[in-house]
């Protein structure tokens, strides 16, 4: 339990400016759900049902990934850099895995919180989806994973240009490309498999097919998971470098 007050002290960060932190994590993914799926999605049908039931998994999905990402891998990109508060925390009594364990469930609270608000716009909206244990675990899993990537590119930058560099080439093109609007069934190869590479496309695609009561591919399952422990691993080798 020695990573509860790395978590513990983001979470008092969090309480004492609510407010602020609510309208940063809604904000964004307000305005794609806005934009694509009652602007552009409007009249429209994918697969049966309306292209706003399609598209509101995947804003989740993305919702998730962008606060679990982006507010860990600033916060410790600034204690490392320029506070030194991290230094403090390394030479206490807590291990690598705990400090990486500590930010990475921060992350996952931050982009949990920000999905749920925004899924409960979602259904006062009257948008229909089948919520279940494995949904929420899905979306947990994807929020565990860009924790901890955000935690890795954190500790692999060495300024914030290299954190504008991680968010322009890692998370803007996934957020675009991973299917989170369309179904990538609908690009021609090599660009189909190419995306696949991503973890979001797989988180995408398991909360679409969920959403709609259908079954997880076991393959998608099986590749966010992977990319969530091989973050969570290069985390905290980076971690325990740095100390």
């Amino acid at each position: 339990m020695n990573f509860y007050p790395i978590f513990w002290k983001e979470m008092l960060i969090i309480r004492k400016k609510p407010w602020r932190f609510l309208a940063s994590s809604m904000v964004m993914p307000a305005l794609y759900l806005v934009t694509f799926g009652w602007g552009l999605g409007r009249g429209m049908n994918v697969g049966g049902g309306s292209y706003l039931e399609f598209v509101l998994p995947g804003i989740l999905a993305l919702s998730a990934m962008n606060n679990s990402f982006t507010p860990t891998s600033s916060s410790l990109n600034i204690s490392k850099l320029y506070t030194k508060t991290l230094e403090e925390v390394l030479v206490s009594p807590v291990s690598p895995w705990d400090i990486t364990l500590g930010r990475t469930l921060t992350g996952l609270a931050r982009g949990l919180f920000s999905a749920f608000m925004l899924m409960l716009v979602g259904l006062i909206s009257g948008v229909h989806l089948h919520l279940s244990v494995s949904f929420f675990a899905v979306l947990a899993l994807t929020a565990f994973c860009f924790g901890a990537a955000g935690v890795a590119a954190a500790m692999l930058a060495h300024t914030h240009e290299d954190m504008a560099n991680f968010n322009s080439f890692f998370i803007i093109p996934m957020s675009f490309l991973a299917g989170t609007f369309f179904s990538p069934d609908k690009l021609p190869e090599p660009f189909h498999s190419a995306i696949l590479v991503y973890p979001l496309t797989h988180a995408n695609l398991l909360l679409r097919a969920l959403a709609s009561g259908g079954s997880p591919s076991a393959g998608s399952v099986f590749v966010l998971a992977a990319y969530a422990v091989m973050f969570y691993y290069l985390a905290g080798k980076l971690v325990r470098r740095t100390g």
